[in-house]
């Protein structure tokens, strides 16, 4: 199997598959195949789990179906597009290195690799689209690329070492990490700093990777140029809502 990233802001991966070669990847991924690659779309990924294992995944954010994407009477060629501007990084996985990454970090892996739900917690109704903060788990045997959103800002910590993150900005880490959500210290803090009301603590060992535009700072940029309408009020309504909520509940 033969791997190359193209482009810069928007990046590509193309796979150049050997026979018998796969690439998997979530449902609704594809840019590009040629025509001796044959798909086949399934709930299932390496290490078994069945609809269990595919509920787990979808509850980490992602997709109830999975595509295989095998090189079938020669080679063949299949890419995967970036859905945001951004990088996208290769990891490698076994027994001994697990990864957690932000819930639509996941873009392709080779076979043996497995998607779960590595980490959730709920921030009140409206925050992080109403879904709370999740984390999925990429484990087993292989590589895995990923799709981290902006620049890629890589830290090593040390044994003890706490780094402190707006969730957002969380985009890959290995298992070896501690992880922690927690509110922000101070009402006023919450109220006028302007940095969100909760914070990731990362403790080390192990690298991390932050990615510099999270979707949430993106969709919030573009809201002044998009159509004013009721949807859009009722949106901003929802999130405020949620983030009033969870400061009354913390005060209480």
């Amino acid at each position: 199997m033969q791997q190359r990233i193209v482009g810069t802001t928007m990046p590509a991966i193309e796979f150049l598959l050997d026979p018998n070669e796969a690439i998997i990847s979530e449902s609704g991924q594809l840019s590009w195949m040629s025509a001796s690659i044959q798909m086949r779309t399934h709930t299932q990924m390496a290490g078994g789990g069945g609809l269990f294992g595919a509920l787990k995944r979808v509850t980490g954010g992602g997709t109830l179906f999975m595509t295989e994407y095998r090189a079938a009477g020669g080679a063949g060629e299949v890419a995967f597009a970036a859905r945001m501007p951004g990088h996208i990084l290769a990891i490698q996985l076994d027994a001994e290195h697990e990864f957690l990454i932000h819930s639509h970090g996941f873009l392709c892996a080779t076979e043996q690799v497995t998607l779960g739900l590595g980490f959730q917690q709920s921030l009140g109704a409206g925050v992080f689209g109403g879904d709370g903060f999740l984390l999925q788990k990429v484990g087993g045997s292989g590589t895995a690329w990923l799709e981290l959103s902006g620049e890629v800002v890589v830290k090593d910590l040390r044994p003890g070492e706490t780094l402190r993150v707006h969730p957002g900005h969380v985009g890959a880490f290995e298992s070896s990490v501690s992880f922690q959500i927690a509110r922000v210290a101070g009402i006023k803090n919450m109220i006028f700093g302007g940095d969100g009301i909760f914070l990731a603590a990362l403790t080390g060992p192990g690298r991390v990777w932050l990615q510099t535009l999270p979707i949430a700072n993106l969709a919030h940029a573009l809201r002044d140029y998009l159509p004013a309408g009721g949807a859009g009020k009722a949106a901003e309504a929802g999130v405020v809502g949620g983030i009033v909520g969870s400061l009354l509940d913390g005060m209480r």
